[in-house]
Order: C-alpha cells, then sequence, then structure tokens
C-alpha cells in the first residue's frame, strides 16, 4: 500500500498545479474585476476540492489502471487470437475513456449535444484506434505513415463537418489524454508487446497516446452528421450567486450526490471488465488484487472531489470573469491575462517537468530542461493568446489547426525520429485538468458575453494547446540537430518512429 508520504506528494503536485491560477484570479478579483464576495468564496472551496480530488485521484490511477492495463494486456495475448485481441482492446478503450475526467467536464460544457452521445462517440473513438493501435504493435506498422495518414482524413472529413462541431470535435482529442486515460493505455501496449521476442517490441509499444488522440475526432466529426450543432447556453451559465456560506455549503452538498451516482457508472465498465479478467483468467493473490481495489477507491473518491470543485465554484467563476473582462475595452486584456494564466500553468504541470526532463536526456544535455521549458510556457501562452483573438475577432480554428499540423507533420521529416514520437504523444500534457476546468470556462463566459457563438468560437481552445507541444518539441529537435552538426556531440539515440514519452510512471 502507499503510505502517507506518497500521498503527501501527489497532494504537492496537485496544489502547485492549481495555486498560481488561484493566485492570479484572486489578484485579479480584488484589483480590478469586482465579483460577488459568494462566487469568489465558492471558487476557492472548490480550488481546494479541486487539490485533493487530483492527489487522490493520480494516486489511484497509478495503484489501479497501470496495473490493470499491464495484466490485462498481457493477459488477452496469451490465447493469440487477433480477432479477441481487436475486440477486447476496443471495449477496453472506450471503458477507461469513458472516466477521463477532463472528458466529462467537456461534455457537461457542450450544450445542444447530449452528453451521453458525445462521452459515448469519443469513447469508442479511443476504443477503435487503441485496436488500431494494437495491430499495429502486433505488426510493426510505422507510426509516421498512420499519422500521416489519418490526419489526411482527419482533414478532408472537416471539409463536411459542421463549424459548430468542428472545434468540439478537435478538443475532444485533447482531453482524452489524460491521467486516467494514458497511464492505462501505454501499459496495456507494454502487456501487448509482451508476447514479441524481437529488439523492437518495445518500441513498437509507444506511439499509443498519438494514435488514440485521433480516434475522438473522428468519431466527434461522424455525430457531426446526425447531431446539429445548435448554439445554446452551457451549463455553468446558469451558475447564480451565493449570497451567504450557507448558499455555498448547500450548493456543494446538493452536487455531491449527483457526483457519487456519476462517477460510480463512469468507472463501473472498466471495473466490470478487470473483475471479469480475474475471475476468468489473472486471479490475482489476495495482496496485489487488494492494492488495485484499494486504488480504485482513491480513484473514485477523487474524481468526485475533483468533479464537484469543478462544477460547483472552480468553473463558474472562470465564465464569470471571462464575462467581465468582455466588456467594453476590458476585451484588448483577454488575451495577456490567458497567456499569463497559461505561463504560468504549464510551468506548474508535474507531467511537464518530466517531459522536459526527458528532452535533456534524448538530446545528451544539448537542450536543458530550462530550455525546454521555456519553450514549451512560450509555446503555450500563445496557444492561449490565440485563443482569446478568436473570442474576440471569431477566426475559424482550422486557420490555426490545419497549417500547425501541416507544420508538425513536415517537422516530423527534419528532426530525430525520438523528437517526433515525444511531440506527438506528449500533446495531451499541456491540456491538463485546468484548461478543460477553467480556461475553456474562461473562453466561453467572454464568448456568450460579447454575442459571438460558443460553439465556433470559445471551443477549440484545448486543442490549440495540444497542438503546440507537436510543433515545439520538434523545434527544440531542430535545434539540436544543428547543434550537432555544428561541433562533435553524442548522437541522439534512435528508437524508431514508436517511441514516446512516459508522462505518467506506468506501475
Amino acid at each position: 500500500m502507499y503510505n502517507k508520504s506518497v500521498i503527501v506528494e501527489k497532494l504537492k503536485e496537485a496544489m502547485a498545479s492549481v495555486l498560481p491560477i488561484t493566485v492570479i484570479v484572486a489578484l485579479l478579483c480584488f484589483a480590478l474585476i469586482p465579483m460577488d464576495s459568494g462566487l469568489m468564496l465558492s471558487f476557492l472551496v472548490g480550488a481546494g476540492l479541486l487539490v485533493l480530488g487530483m492527489g487522490f485521484f493520480t494516486l489511484g490511477a497509478e495503484m489501479s489502471m497501470s496495473r490493470i492495463g499491464n495484466l490485462i494486456g498481457a493477459s488477452m495475448t496469451k490465447s493469440r487470437r487477433l480477432w479477441l485481441i481487436v475486440l477486447l482492446s476496443l471495449a477496453l478503450g472506450a471503458a477507461i475513456t469513458v472516466a477521463e475526467p477532463d472528458l466529462q467536464v467537456l461534455a457537461t460544457y457542450v450544450p445542444g449535444i447530449d452528453k451521453g452521445a458525445l462521452v459515448a462517440a469519443v469513447s469508442l473513438g479511443v476504443g477503435a484506434f487503441l485496436a488500431l493501435c494494437m495491430l499495429r504493435i502486433l505488426f510493426s506498422v510505422s507510426l509516421r505513415l498512420l499519422l500521416i495518414v489519418f490526419y489526411a482524413l482527419v482533414f478532408l472529413l472537416a471539409c463536411f463537418t459542421q463549424p459548430g462541431l468542428l472545434s468540439i470535435a478537435f478538443d475532444s482529442g485533447g482531453v482524452t489524454t489524460g491521467p486516467m486515460t494514458v497511464p492505462f493505455i501505454m501499459a496495456l501496449g507494454v502487456g501487448v508487446a509482451s508476447i514479441r521476442s524481437d529488439e523492437n517490441a518495445r518500441e513498437d509499444s509507444f506511439g499509443l497516446v498519438a494514435l488514440c488522440s485521433i480516434g475522438p475526432i473522428l468519431a466527434v466529426m461522424v455525430l457531426s452528421f446526425i447531431y446539429s450543432a445548435e448554439a445554446g447556453e452551457s451549463a455553468i451559465a446558469a451558475s447564480g450567486s451565493m449570497a451567504t456560506t450557507l448558499d455555498i455549503g448547500r450548493g456543494y452538498l446538493g452536487a455531491i450526490p449527483h457526483q457519487l451516482l456519476e462517477v460510480a457508472q463512469a468507472l463501473l465498465p472498466i471495473g466490470a471488465i478487470f473483475l471479469l479478467f480475474q475471475l476468468v483468467s489473472l486471479k490475482l493473490q489476495r495482496r496485489p488484487l487488494l492494492r488495485i481495489l484499494i486504488g480504485f477507491a482513491y480513484t473514485y473518491l477523487g474524481l468526485v472531489l475533483f468533479m464537484t470543485g469543478v462544477n460547483a465554484g472552480f468553473s463558474p467563476l472562470g465564465y464569470a470573469l471571462g464575462e467581465h473582462l468582455s466588456q467594453g475595452a476590458l476585451k484588448y486584456l483577454l488575451p495577456p491575462i490567458a497567456m499569463l494564466m497559461g505561463w504560468y500553468i504549464i510551468s506548474a504541470e508535474p507531467a511537464v517537468h518530466i517531459l522536459n526532463k526527458q528532452v535533456e536526456e534524448l538530446s545528451a544535455g544539448a537542450i536543458s530542461q530550462r530550455a525546454m521549458g521555456l519553450c514549451l510556457s512560450v509555446a503555450i501562452s500563445l496557444a492561449y493568446g490565440i485563443a482569446m483573438l478568436r473570442v474576440i475577432w471569431g477566426i475559424p480554428i482550422m486557420y490555426f489547426l490545419a497549417p500547425g499540423y501541416l507544420l508538425a507533420l513536415g517537422l516530423s521529416f527534419l528532426v530525430p525520429r525520438s523528437f517526433t514520437a515525444i511531440a506527438f504523444d506528449s500533446g495531451g500534457v499541456a491540456s491538463g485538468p485546468l484548461t478543460a476546468t477553467f480556461m475553456l470556462p474562461f473562453a466561453m463566459g467572454a464568448c456568450q458575453a460579447r454575442g459571438g457563438d460558443v460553439m465556433t468560437d470559445a471551443f477549440g481552445l484545448v486543442a490549440l494547446v495540444a497542438l503546440m507541444p507537436l510543433i515545439s518539441v520538434q523545434a527544440m529537435g531542430g535545434l539540436y540537430t544543428l547543434r550537432t552538426r555544428r561541433k562533435s556531440a553524442p548522437a541522439v539515440p534512435e528508437f524508431g518512429d514508436n517511441e514516446i514519452i512516459e508522462l505518467w510512471e506506468v506501475c
């Protein structure tokens, strides 16, 4: 079991992520934008619940989801039946995605589309591409080739997708690569790769996250042919002011029963699949089984606290702050304030520090952690700034995504393949929980107050943030290439075009 020091460490990591934006928002509300005191207090309570929720959730995911992915991946390949591996991968990918907290948050915000339908479409998209990933591992297919083919399909379908759902489609790809999905998918890939004995087996187990983030994009694009994108008011817009502490308490206590049920429903599919495997093939001993079950309990508790804090207090203030800043000349403060928030959000993200360290090791010290961190902070700040410019002027999302992905895919031919693998698998690092829970409501509030279309002008923020590592990491790889040409330096290790970075610990 995990001792208290590990729990404290997880809570510290969560606090480091949430604290910067909490301080910035508090300073804005006290010095520039007057806010209802009840709403501000509710926000601070929500921030506290976010810290607790993220801490327990990440701990639980490490104890249970990563271990389950590895065990099931190895177990389901023992039969060596291709149809069974594909079918189980589809079911597992869909089941784990349903429980991804960022997806639940995004689906709650989207107006005009049933939340269950959106979650189901995105989950099936991840499941389908996870099955494809298993086939890629077994048959050693080039990652670069698959990325080019499927992104070409994405942009072809984009020509026929409703504009209102185009931004949501790309946002869906960003929110599914989170702390629940990534460790499980990576562990599952390692388990499946274990049946191969060749020297490239482990390398072929990587690259899963890059492909699985494409599945939701295509799935929502297909969904657009069924649903009509209608502008409407998001659920967070209906949050009223809270005049007293009693109102705040009632708001949170009223939200908890709903979240208890909703989170239980989200975790039920993956829990049922694990128990089925346990009865049929895993047959774990008491101690490892108990560890996984305790991890499930931590995951459940963390998700309940996280979703309660988001819906009852954290997101509503973000929405209200965006509304106030969009008035009159204050609208020109939207981009710089968003860029400031982005700078500190990405600087405090624990997974980003792991990314920076891995890039330094990969380049044999030629690219320092500090240089990589600075590059990524600038890139993410620009993404938030661009997102706010879209809110102000209504610029179509494809004006940025099409050239951005074209540049990212073009760079893959010019930089070491290891940097390309890192870049495409780390796209979800930057679009962490705070992007979906605060920055997206912030953009939605500003857009709604300005009379814009939330579906086309506010959504797309997550997609822009997820795009930036694809370019910035490869740009640093290009810088490394130039430096190695000018002076004798250790060559970057080549892991093939299937290598990725492990941004969450796989147990």
